[in-house]
């Protein structure tokens, strides 16, 4: 899984997310864990539309990279903060996996999942979105 940079402004309601190099891929949310939610679908979505358009998806580029670019440090010294978003594929083709999870968990997890009229499967998959996507 690729993990690229993006740049994260804006205030309490308003923020906003765009990736150096990605030029289009951005995002926005009222909260930074929203906006950087958001940020992966868009980052997934334009990965896909850049693929389908024949042109090829950049590598992410380093951290110290970034930092020296000039437009970068422009947007860090305006107060906007970098952040990690990765780039998780979805293929639309389920494959099996063998868990173990502790029993107590396991069976809180299967009392919320039926709680939110979703499978076991479908709740762990959203689990593993919501924690992939969540700024450390």
């Amino acid at each position: 899984m690729s993990r690229y940079v993006a740049l994260i402004d804006g205030k309490a309601g308003a923020y906003g997310v765009v990736f150096p190099g990605l030029p289009g891929c951005t995002a926005m949310g009222t909260t930074m864990d929203e906006a950087l939610a958001n940020a992966a679908e868009a980052l997934r979505d334009w990965a896909e539309a850049t693929e389908e358009s024949g042109t090829k998806i950049p590598a992410p580029r380093p951290l110290e990279l970034l930092r020296r670019d000039a437009e970068v440090k422009r947007a860090l010294a305006e107060g906007a903060s970098l952040a990690t978003v990765p780039l998780v594929r979805e293929t639309g083709k389920p494959v099996k996996a063998n868990l173990s999870i502790d029993s107590g968990v396991l069976a809180a997890m299967d009392e919320e999942a039926r709680r939110r009229n979703l499978t076991r499967s479908a709740f762990v998959e959203m689990l593993a979105r919501t924690m992939l996507t969540r700024v450390a």
